[in-house]
């Protein structure tokens, strides 16, 4: 179950319902304190480094990249030239156009807020979208079943030429386009290609920490990717690594409703994204899950996973307001309606084995004024816990 998104918007199908808020690894309470527990030791007793500092690190270096294009911003000098496209200008325009046209397609509610961005940030977002749904049919798309590791080697390989300016189509041209005149790195996107890579051999997760992992790689990896397009305020006095680790907490916990809400569905396809440890911890099997059978054991399980899933949500509504005024409104939509999800769940007496949670359109059409109220208010100067 894989899930391109962007801290934004999911270009799975829930998209296409209107829901479509990206799918969706960090963890509060003090930083240091927590890279000190989660170095781990490994099956043979050396010390392994864990999934949330290696994902830390890509954290640190967006940041960086961002503070690096202020500096020269304020320096007046130009931090990347623009990419030179085969054709002319009046193709580069097409082809964010189509991108835009994607986009209202496939996840109708966040287009609208897009439209409250400014045109450069607009169409940057629209680019970003569409490669992270082109990435996710790879492997979830109708030809996800000849899809082989060395396609994937040459989806990355194209990544690498648009990222060098040598675009291979109209659409990686304006994600060309795009990374040329953002602050934004590769490494989330090479890391989203590594989800794809996981769902292609990977059915079963021991513990959180592969859990968490895998989450980043398709869904958090999107915040990483999407922020510097966003914009952080002017007037955030916040550090900028902890506005991007508000980014990443809304993907995870986007993430994990996704897979709590379709693990009737996944266990169809033979797939399990839970953690076995917790699992068995509850007095659960992977046999319990394919009997699909809500019983006493899956309801205390489950309040468990929704409350660890509401964790990061709330740590992500610290960061969106940091955001630019002009990028809060479909943030704040995606963390709202997808948050709902949960409480679906709950409301279906944990059946995600028969019974799809969703929210439906009036709560919807409640949930996006809240949004935009939301979007007015101003950065806080209060510290956002660090992970």
């Amino acid at each position: 179950m894989s899930a391109a998104m962007i801290w934004v918007v999911s270009p799975t199908s829930e998209v296409c319902n209107g829901l479509g808020f990206l799918d969706g690894r960090l963890k509060n309470v003090g930083r240091n304190r927590r890279l000190v527990r989660r170095v781990v030791a490994n099956p043979s007793g050396n010390l392994a480094i864990s999934s949330e500092q290696l994902v830390y690190d890509v954290v640190l270096k967006q940041a960086a990249l961002v503070k690096e294009q202020m500096r020269s911003r304020e320096e007046d000098v130009e931090v990347k030239p623009d990419v030179v496209l085969p054709g002319t200008l009046g193709l580069l325009s097409e082809a964010y156009d189509r991108c835009g046209e994607v986009c209202a397609e496939y996840a109708k509610t966040f287009y609208l807020g897009t439209l409250l961005m400014t045109p450069e940030r607009r169409k940057a977002i629209w680019a970003i979208y569409v490669w992270c749904r082109r990435t996710d049919e790879l492997v979830d798309g109708p030809n996800a079943s000849h899809i082989t590791p060395k396609a994937l080697d040459r989806w990355e390989s194209r990544l690498e030429d648009l990222f060098n300016g040598r675009p291979f189509d109209m659409l990686d041209g304006a994600l060309s386009d795009t990374v040329s005149k953002f602050p934004v790195d590769i490494q989330p996107f090479k890391d989203m290609i590594d989800g794809m890579r996981m769902d292609l051999k990977k059915s079963r997760y021991e513990n959180f920490d592969e859990l968490y992992l895998y989450c980043y790689y398709v869904a958090g990896t999107v915040g990483l990717m999407s922020v510097p397009i966003m914009g952080i305020a002017p007037e955030s006095n916040v550090p900028t690594e902890s506005v991007y680790n508000a980014a990443l907490a809304l993907g995870i916990a986007n993430q994990l409703t996704n897979i709590l809400r379709d693990v009737g569905e996944d266990a169809r396809r033979g797939r399990v994204y839970l953690p076995q440890d917790e699992l068995a911890q509850a007095g659960l099997s992977n046999e319990d899950i394919f009997a699909m059978n809500v019983t006493d054991k899956w309801r205390f399980f489950m309040k468990k996973q929704i409350k660890r899933a509401r964790t990061f949500f709330d740590q992500a509504e610290e960061g969106v307001t940091q955001l630019s005024s002009a990028s809060r409104w479909p943030v704040w939509a995606s963390l709202l309606l997808y948050r709902q999800i949960l409480d679906e769940i709950e409301a279906n007496d944990y059946n995600n084995f028969t019974k799809r949670a969703y929210v439906s359109k009036p709560k919807k059409i409640v949930a996006l004024p809240i949004a935009y109220a939301k979007s007015l208010v101003p950065p806080s100067s209060r510290k956002l816990a660090s992970n």
